[in-house]
């Protein structure tokens, strides 16, 4: 019989247009993860990362959650996690107030951290994450302790994440259905950063393309912080159906054709090699289908990847993504698992691409050490760094002082990519 969950155990759910995948893992006493127990259901009632089917997302939610602490041995009652639809924003808000010169007290920090909180201002989205990135002293950014040090002007920029507000709800909706309370939802884009990027590469500047199932998100971090992001509605399940459509084959004989004989890349040798396809009509993959070669499966999947690899390129132009040769692209999600993509990728975009996999977590399973599984691994990340965030505080004035003339929403995106 399960027992009662302990102190300090974090519950990671990442609800996914392909998958719901459910993670328990624990803090050792040197602070590293372990990983206690994993769970995962094919996902039926998410669309692009929106929620389609409450009860198919609810029923799924369940049922991963519960393998999970089957293997944990355990009951859990929050989660957190993930979303990862369009309609995500990220900003940087900065604010400062004059000191005098003396030193940076806890009460000075406080009364900052409040006037940024009562900055923010969503346009009418939902606030993700509020959390005070990078302090300023005296103009100097990347300080990251300003307490006790001296100082005529404190500043601080807040990283900010908002979404659009129906498709949060209709998350949290899904989960407290499923008898779950939500600790926090998180930008999938954050989590997923914490688990595939090092801290040098955030600091640099690297930008983290996920190939999700439904979508792709492309984000940009600089300076220790996710800067910009955009979505684009296509995912590796678009891959799956042209080769079902192509071939006259169902949903998963496609998925196994492109997970076992698929590639990103050509070779002559792939006239050669033959593949078996079975019919539409076939319910076990039997039956007189046809053949086909290799190079004709990658011919379409090539198609496919030509125009997503496409929008990438154009959404890290947008992004301003530019600069000195090698800059770092990672690659991860699902569809970074596709046989070839980093060196097709690195062709076709001109930088530096390797594959991003969750590190760092004890015990975790083989079946869950891919790509597709870095966006639940960074939400135990997340969940085990206990951030700061500021929709916490609550409204109203200090006493101690009284910012002047901080900014709401004052972008820095730009000098942060001046760093790159």
């Amino acid at each position: 019989m399960a027992k009662i969950a302990p102190e300090g155990l974090i519950t990671a759910l990442d609800i996914g247009s392909s998958k719901v995948s459910a993670m328990i893992a624990q803090k050792g006493d040197g602070g590293e993860l372990i990983v206690l127990g994993t769970g995962q259901r094919e996902s039926r009632g998410v669309k692009r990362g929106y929620i389609a089917d409450a009860a198919a997302t609810e029923a799924a939610v369940r049922e991963a959650v519960e393998q999970a602490e089957r293997i944990a041995g355990t009951n859990i009652e929050n989660v957190w996690v993930s979303f990862s639809a369009g309609g995500l924003v990220s900003d940087v808000a900065s604010v400062e107030f004059e000191l005098g010169g003396h030193r940076v007290e806890q009460a000075d920090i406080d009364a900052l951290l409040q006037a940024g909180r009562d900055s923010i201002d969503p346009a009418g989205r939902i606030v993700l994450h509020a959390q005070p990135a990078l302090y300023t002293l005296d103009g100097l950014t990347g300080v990251k302790r300003p307490l006790g040090l001296h100082a005529d002007r404190l500043g601080v920029h807040i990283h900010v994440v908002a979404a659009d507000g129906s498709p949060v709800r209709n998350l949290g909706l899904c989960v407290a259905n499923a008898h779950l309370e939500v600790k926090s939802i998180i930008a999938s884009p954050v989590a997923t950063g914490l688990a595939c990027l090092s801290d040098e590469e955030r600091e640099l500047g690297v930008a983290l393309v996920e190939l999700g199932a439904g979508i792709t998100n492309v984000s940009l971090f600089a300076g220790g912080m996710l800067v910009g992001l955009t979505s684009i509605p296509i995912g590796a399940a678009d891959i799956t159906d042209d080769i079902a459509s192509a071939f006259g084959t169902r949903r998963a004989h496609a998925e196994r054709m492109k997970c076992v004989h698929g590639s990103a890349n050509a070779s002559p040798r792939d006239n050669h090699e033959m593949i078996d396809v079975a019919p539409i009509s076939s319910e076990d993959g039997q039956g007189d289908g046809t053949r086909i070669t290799r190079a004709q499966l990658i011919g379409v999947i090539r198609q496919r990847l030509d125009h997503l690899i496409g929008e990438v390129r154009k959404a890290l132009v947008e992004l301003k993504f530019e600069g000195p040769v090698g800059r770092q692209v990672v690659l991860t999600g699902g569809g970074a698992e596709l046989n070839g993509i980093a060196d097709y990728a690195q062709a076709a975009l001109g930088r530096s691409v390797r594959v991003g996999r969750p590190r760092g977590l004890s015990a975790l399973p083989e079946a869950h050490s891919g790509p597709a599984f870095a966006t639940l691994a960074g939400l135990a990340f997340y969940a085990a760094s206990d951030p700061v965030d500021l929709r916490a505080l609550p409204r109203g004035h200090q006493t101690v002082h009284r910012p002047k003339g901080f900014a709401i929403f004052r972008r820095m995106m730009a000098a942060a990519r001046a760093n790159y």
